[in-house]
């Protein structure tokens, strides 16, 4: 019952796509020449077309079709990669400033229906209780299977202040609801803070946008005039679905020592061969003219610190996972993140089009490559004291159909499998455990939250104060935690990316 991702849906109603990104605006035609195109399969091509043209069963206007020819095309390479017309290239635009109209959630596509990624925090999505897993089966009373998720976005949209009723069918409790929802403009804060203890904070990020490194100074700045004697420090990083490269390689930089490097890239062409340092050319910015780390309070660059993960940390959330553990900077606490370690790269084709294309692999500072593997925590944790009974069923990269496959694991084939015998045990067990419950039972168990990130009741961040504190830490249990540090024990941690030539001297102009 291997659930396949057909393609991931990175326009979303209203979240940062949660793919680390070098946003790279520049044109095609800087790149150096192509090979020659093969003519027969470009004759095949012209062949098709003109038998679509000539014998379809109604016109069809040949720049739709050939816009829906590229999006196929590019499509077919991978869950990340994708051709933006006008209004996804606007909206790319508008996700990276952290401003965007939409209800608050991060969709792809699963066996013909929309599935929730990830719904963002103080959004109408969040507020309304939807969770990632959750498959929307109707929009307004529109069944959702047989359209495309450029259809369903669409059905989705609309003016601020309007509503939508969405069809929620939730798999762990095996249940369909409706639940209606407010459109909004979305503006995200990327950075929140909170004392959660006498000498301890609590700083979460969730997602990396151009403001997120200034803000981040701004919080450091905060905590350290109110807590002069800081004895440690939580970095959230749950559901942090990722965003910008150079952000991430800036939030690094405020916790590792001065020119460390953050993470480095390689891919086919020589832009795609860099390194990155924890210094202000390496995350310099739009939205940062000054460096912001500037005048950080040296105490952060020592201070005792654990960085929460979970399925959902994605993309520049693992660069940065990944950075502050191979330094030994910080403990990784949690579950085993998503494993999206790759770099897609945004070129301008037109004023009002662009391609988002993966053109790298990026590797940790010892070397690793966490492509569908992801960053195994240091002391891994469940969400809950009574532990996560469905933690298989979260959707991973390695459970994309079409995901690149990591170089450097050759045992990425059994993990898969593996994962697939835990998903039926988990779904078997689940099936007889809801037939003994009643129906106020099983109402009473989904209309249930866990606790807001940051709580008291925040089971994870509790375990990290204890850590922290020198206290006992309640570990994981879970069959899937200890699957992943199997593999991690396995995989070839220690191989080395090719080397990049030298720092990147500078970020690529524009919004990255």
């Amino acid at each position: 019952m291997r659930q396949h991702l057909k393609h991931i849906g990175l326009i979303t109603l209203g979240l940062i796509t949660g793919i680390a990104a070098t946003l790279a605006f520049s044109l095609a035609s800087a790149q150096s020449a192509p090979s020659p195109l093969p003519l027969d399969q470009l004759r095949l091509f012209a062949e098709v077309f003109g038998q679509i043209k000539q014998e379809y069963v109604k016109p069809v206007d040949d720049k739709k079709l050939i816009t829906a020819a590229i999006k196929g095309m590019v499509a077919s390479l991978d869950p990340h990669s994708a051709y933006l017309d006008k209004k996804d290239y606007k909206e790319l635009q508008e996700q990276t400033n952290g401003q965007f109209a939409g209800l608050g959630i991060e969709i792809g596509q699963e066996d013909g229906m929309v599935k929730i990624i990830a719904p963002i925090e103080d959004t109408p999505a969040f507020r309304a209780g939807l969770r990632p897993g959750d498959l929307i089966t109707s929009i307004n009373d529109k069944p959702v299977r047989g359209m495309t998720l450029d259809q369903a976005v669409k059905n989705m949209r609309g003016a601020p202040g309007t509503k939508v009723t969405l069809t929620i069918y939730r798999k762990t409790d095996q249940r369909t609801f409706p639940v209606t929802i407010t459109r909004a403009i979305i503006k995200v804060h990327s950075v929140k803070f909170k004392i959660v203890s006498p000498g301890y904070a609590w700083v979460r990020i969730t997602s990396f946008q151009e403001r997120t490194v200034p803000d981040l100074a701004k919080t450091l700045q905060q905590i350290a005039k109110e807590q002069p004697h800081l004895k440690g420090l939580v970095l959230d990083l749950r559901n942090n679905g990722g965003g910008i490269l150079q952000s991430a390689v800036g939030v690094s930089a405020a916790f590792l020592k001065p020119d460390a490097v953050v993470v480095t890239t390689n891919g086919q062409i020589a832009d795609a061969k860099q390194t990155y340092r924890a210094n202000f050319d390496n995350y310099r910015l739009s939205a940062s003219p000054e460096d912001p780390l500037k005048n950080e309070p040296a105490i952060f660059k020592t201070v005792p610190m654990v960085v929460l993960v979970n399925a959902y940390t994605a993309s520049a959330s693992e660069i940065t996972a990944g950075a502050l553990q191979d330094h030994k900077r910080a403990i990784i606490m949690g579950k085993t993140t998503f494993g999206k370690g790759s770099v897609q790269t945004v070129r301008q084709l037109s004023p009002d089009t662009a391609l988002r294309l993966t053109t790298a692999y990026y590797y940790t500072p010892s070397g690793r490559s966490i492509q569908s593997i992801g960053i195994t925590p240091d002391i891994p944790v469940d969400q809950s004291a009574n532990g996560d009974p469905d933690d298989i069923l979260a959707t991973r990269e390695i459970d994309y159909s079409n995901h690149l496959h990591n170089l450097q694991d050759p045992n990425e084939q059994k993990q898969i499998e593996q994962r697939e015998k835990l998903r039926l045990e988990a779904l078997r067990r689940l099936e007889i455990e809801n037939a003994k419950k009643t129906p106020a039972e099983l109402e009473k168990e989904s209309n249930a939250r866990l606790p807001d990130f940051g709580s008291s009741g925040d089971f994870m961040l509790q375990q990290a104060l204890h850590e922290l504190k020198g206290e006992p830490v309640q570990r994981s249990k879970s069959p899937v935690a200890t699957a992943d540090a199997t593999t991690s024990a396995q995989a070839p941690g220690s191989a080395s990316a090719p080397a990049a030539p030298g720092p990147a001297s500078k970020a690529p102009a524009g919004k990255k």
